[in-house]
């Protein structure tokens, strides 16, 4: 461990998920990094990614189905050189973690590539049956537990983004323990924070899931972009007293049914491909079904697949539902759809460089382009391996021709900084998760919306100053994140993939091909067509190495 006075690296790695290890472990060739964490390190999303990684490594597959499949999940608003991107580089990555040790299911000496929705191939490795992104960051982890330029922070959460003449150079930092705030500078800083499932009521994301990347690249002046498009998973655990569970998509890739409250499968009735459709789908089917049999939830069923097939295909969630009196191999799961993943977040370019020079982003916190309108199952491991590879050589070149920043002049502003304390914190957490729910959730309408942005703009103003303790700066990136979906959400006056407007159900109405952008600095929502879309990019982006 380095000392106070010290504190500093080349590179500063915020996250220690998939794609943070992974930038960390090509950023660690050139110069010191620092990876920090929020909490405990085992608490990131992509420990609870249980489906699999989809790659297109099996003798029936190849690269140009896995594009087709994910440009069409992602309702032709993916960015197809992001995906060629995705696609190509994924066997070299997953290939590179076998050899770092990775343990993929096999059978028969080969490995068990399994189904999932709106895939046209079995392409989906798994670990431990259901275990997979687990296994990803164990193997990721002991790989930087090797590296001695890798130094780890846990328990340090990153307040905001320090930024010098345009430059981002560093990052201001809680430590939780101390309650010190500290201010560590580098030459490229790499985003990797995940998601911001906690903004909903209902979410299958860990309590850490609070858009910390998001809300602080948007502070600082990076662009968000596609914020409107949010997945909801279709299938997690309903029980009132408990938090919403993940019930992978693998469940009706084996051939599990979804039924109603009389027992009826109704899933063919929404779509041919009945379970199996994409995600978005199967979400609003489920929200429809509940609708019109006054149902808090539906069922999942899989007791025909046999006891044995289940226990060994699904170990985690059949403990996990055990553990709540359910034995999934004699009773049907009560499940209801839930927020899941974001498609948008900081935008970047395919190599992670966001609109703020000197930052770079990958995983879910970013917006690449990948995912376009609804991500396509069990591509989210598969994009943190390759663009968490593709932002830490970007920051690598980037750092190249710049030197240390000497931010002397920010720890003195620091030092006079006055912290407050957030009222009813707690209070303000909960509201908003339940105004997000209920007015941007998988249904939404103009009206809705415009109720939930007055709202949220007051609680904007209510977390404007800086705060002392980690529990009410979550609060504040909660609210900023949550208002950046509404907004970008009430703009969009279509429906596609995750975004669906009762009032505007139509999938193709004039500009449907653009894109939501939103910047502190104007708030505002901007358009780009889709087709200019790279060029716009890359003309606001510095070039990297």
């Amino acid at each position: 461990m380095m000392s106070r006075s010290t504190l500093g690296a080349d590179f500063l790695v915020i996250g220690s998920g998939v794609a943070g290890l992974r930038a960390a472990l090509d950023l660690c060739r050139v110069g010191r990094v620092i990876v920090l964490t929020k909490g405990h390190p085992l608490q990131s999303n992509s420990i609870f990614a249980q489906g699999g990684v989809a790659v297109a490594m099996s003798e029936e597959d190849d690269v140009a189905i896995h594009l087709t499949d994910t440009v069409k999940a992602g309702h032709g608003l993916c960015r197809r050189e992001a995906v060629r991107v995705l696609v190509e580089e994924g066997p070299d990555r997953i290939q590179e973690l076998i050899r770092w040790g990775a343990k993929f299911d096999k059978t028969g000496g080969k490995f068990a590539f399994a189904r999932e929705a709106a895939h046209s191939r079995s392409r989906i490795l798994r670990a431990r049956g259901d275990a997979t992104g687990n296994e990803m960051v164990r193997v990721l982890m002991a790989q930087a537990g090797r590296q001695k330029r890798i130094v780890r922070l846990d328990y340090h959460f990153t307040v905001d983004l320090v930024v010098e003449e345009g430059r981002c150079c560093g990052a201001v930092v809680l430590d939780e323990h101390s309650e010190e705030h500290l201010i560590i500078p580098a030459k490229a800083v790499v985003l990797s924070t995940g998601g911001a499932g906690q903004i909903f009521a209902r979410t299958t994301n860990p309590p850490n899931a609070t858009g910390d990347g998001m809300a602080m690249a948007f502070r600082a002046g990076a662009e968000l972009q596609d914020m409107e498009f949010v997945q909801f998973h279709p299938t997690s655990l309903y029980l009132p007293s408990s938090p919403p569970f993940l019930l992978s998509e693998a469940m009706r890739g084996e051939g599990g049914q979804l039924r109603n409250n009389r027992g009826e499968p109704f899933m063919q009735r929404y779509h041919p491909l009945g379970v199996l459709a994409p995600r978005d789908i199967v979400a609003r089917a489920i929200w429809a079904e509940m609708a019109a049999t006054r149902a808090r939830h539906v069922y999942l069923d899989v007791t025909h697949l046999g006891s044995s097939f289940v226990k060994r295909r699904f170990p985690t969630i059949y403990a996990t539902c055990l553990r709540h009196d359910i034995d999934i191999t004699e009773e049907w799961i009560p499940v209801s759809p839930s927020a899941h993943y974001m498609m948008g977040g900081v935008a970047t370019d395919i190599n992670g460089a966001t609109t703020l020079p000197g930052l770079f982003a990958a995983g879910e916190v970013a917006c690449s382009g990948v995912h376009g309108a609804n991500r396509l199952a069990s591509n989210s491991l598969l994009e943190g391996l390759v663009f968490g590879m593709r932002a830490g050589v970007a920051a690598v070149g980037w750092a190249s021709r710049r030197s240390m920043p000497d931010l002397t002049h920010h720890v003195e502003c620091l030092k006079r900084v006055r912290l407050e304390r957030l009222e009813d914190a707690e209070k303000v957490r909960s509201s908003l998760r339940r105004t997000m729910w209920g007015q941007v959730g998988l249904v939404r309408s103009r009206e809705s919306l415009v109720r939930a942005t007055a709202q949220l703009a007051r609680w904007e103003r209510m977390v404007s100053m800086s705060f002392a303790g980690r529990a009410d700066m979550e609060v504040k990136n909660m609210v900023q994140v949550a208002h950046c979906v509404a907004e970008a959400a009430l703009w969009r006056e279509n429906s596609v993939g995750a975004h669906y407007r009762s009032d505007f159900p139509e999938s193709k109405r004039p500009g449907w091909k653009q894109h939501s952008q939103l910047c502190s600095e104007i708030r505002t929502t901007r358009r780009t067509d889709l087709k200019l879309q790279g060029r716009v990019v890359a003309s606001r982006t510095p070039k990297t190495g």
